[in-house]
């Protein structure tokens, strides 16, 4: 079933969701640079905009992706794709409560930053695992051949 939201048969949710899952895990190595080194600010400062541009990177990929989902209609597919996109909400949401603790984060504070990074990142683990089921299991977004000629060029 191919993409509603699509550039020339291909599906814009996927280019999108690498800028929020690398800004985001980029986030967490900074925070381990800083809390394992010297603790330079700078590190710090890089973690806290990485995290801010995932969580913006995060909304443009979630409007294709919703698009996509309003046009699933087999029932079990949509349940995962349910359970995909709630877990993605939680991520964002732990992620901007993140930012607020960081924002006027005191010393004390500092490291459940970091716990909450490493929290939001394994939940989105389970959420990609999710989407990958829903692509390569059940050929979501993906366009099937227009016919046998195609499908043999394209392999």
């Amino acid at each position: 079933m191919s993409s509603p939201a699509s550039i020339g048969k291909h599906p814009i949710h996927p280019m999108l969701i690498v800028f929020p899952i690398g800004l985001w895990i980029f986030s967490l190595v900074c925070d381990f640079i800083y809390h394992a080194g010297t603790h330079n600010l700078f590190w710090k400062g890089v973690a806290f905009y990485t995290m801010m541009g995932g969580v913006i990177g995060a909304l443009f990929a979630a409007v294709p992706g919703f698009i996509d989902y309003l046009s699933l209609r087999e029932r079990h597919i949509k349940k995962i794709a349910t359970t995909h996109m709630v877990l993605n909400l939680i991520v964002v949401a732990l992620f901007l409560f993140n930012l607020g603790i960081r924002y006027d984060a005191a010393p004390d504070n500092e490291i459940f930053g970091v716990f909450l990074s490493i929290t939001a990142i394994a939940i989105l683990g389970v959420s990609g695992w999710l989407g990958g089921s829903l692509v390569y299991v059940h050929g979501v977004a993906v366009e099937p051949p227009s016919s046998k000629e195609d499908y043999r060029r394209a392999a």
